[in-house]
């Protein structure tokens, strides 16, 4: 047995004997649920929307470090309709006063200048697109198409392009025009495969139907992966009183927790009517559910496959979110104190 024989022969001894030893220093993969956020954020003190998207991105903020954040999405919605990044990033300026006590808990939070080179601004009142709230209220065609296009949508193509085997989530806490739009460019732009193969690495999880390309991409895309969640939202709304939140939340738990508002439009205490679309991912951080599967019990509520299509719509209800509450909530305590400790 020659010299390299021998050598060859020992390292396969070590590889079999001693695996982790061998790979401890080999970079892991990370496994994480890739995230886009796409919210109809508004200003704080909240004046042209609804509080719930401050609430939500508060808590969203804080489980940042177990999701793999590469989008945050200023889109358009509720009342104004207008998309201003000013006000995500000025959140970001809160959160970054409280990230270095986070990340002494997991190294893996985001810095706060991380995650403003990922805000992006879409399109609105506010930018040369009429924008209608709901569905059912205008053409498709007034929203979206040629020369329509923004910042967000052209990051969404990219994310959703980039050489990773992970689907992306797209979590729509407002209108989905942003994701609609990068859809369209890429079915205008690319052949029939690749718009294919752009689709398959979507997940989309639409709150409420807040205007007409939330319709366009139901009807359109049977085979797009979207849970489309007008009702069982709710089941997020009241988790705790306001008493609660003043207590665990916003008092004296650093800058980011006090701009949690303490009542939404739907009423006082914790509303968040959007958190739904992205507590699916994070109790399947907990070995809850298989994310690809929104019939299973989860936390961001179950629902029943839409026949023929890929898309899940409300099944059992807000119960199927409401009865984890124990458990998120002493989640969400937890990581506030985080920013103090």
């Amino acid at each position: 047995m020659n010299i390299y024989t021998k050598i060859t022969v020992f390292v396969l001894f070590l590889l079999l004997t001693f695996p982790p030893l061998i790979a401890q220093d080999t970079p892991s993969i990370d496994k994480r649920h890739r995230i886009i956020v796409t919210s109809d954020f508004p200003m704080f003190p909240v004046t042209n929307s609804d509080p719930d998207d401050v609430q939500s991105i508060v808590r969203f903020l804080l489980y940042s470090n177990e999701l793999d954040v590469e989008g945050l999405v200023v889109s358009a919605g509720t009342f104004d309709m207008v998309a201003e990044k000013k006000n995500m990033l000025a959140v970001l300026d809160e959160y970054d006063k409280v990230d270095e006590n986070l990340r002494k808990h997991d190294s893996r939070y985001p810095t706060a200048n991380a995650l403003r080179a990922i805000t992006y601004e879409g399109k609105g009142n506010n930018n040369g697109i009429s924008i209608k709230w709901g569905c059912g209220k205008q053409p498709v065609e007034d929203i979206i198409g040629e020369g329509k296009s923004s910042e967000a949508s052209n990051a969404i193509i990219a994310a959703a392009e980039k050489p990773d085997a992970r689907p992306l989530w797209i979590s729509v806490w407002g209108g989905p025009r942003e994701v609609a739009q990068a859809i369209w460019d890429v079915r205008n732009t690319r052949s029939k495969e690749e718009l294919k193969t752009f689709l398959s690495k979507l997940r989309i999880y639409l709150i409420a139907c807040q205007d007409a390309s939330h319709e366009w991409l139901m009807s359109e895309f049977p085979d797009l992966f979207i849970i489309e969640s007008r009702k069982t939202y709710h089941g997020m709304f009241r988790s705790d009183d306001t008493a609660w939140i003043e207590k665990n939340i916003i008092n004296d738990h650093g800058p980011l927790c006090a701009i949690y508002p303490p009542k939404a439009m739907a009423g006082p205490g914790v509303i968040e009517g959007d958190t739904p679309a992205f507590l699916n991912l994070i109790s399947a951080n907990r070995g809850i559910n298989n994310p690809e599967d929104p019939t299973q019990p989860n936390w961001g509520g179950e629902y029943k496959r839409k026949k023929g299509t890929n898309h899940w719509v409300d099944g059992p209800g807000g119960s199927t979110i409401s009865k984890w509450k124990n458990d998120f909530q002493a989640e969400f305590k937890e990581r506030a104190d985080w920013c103090i400790e």
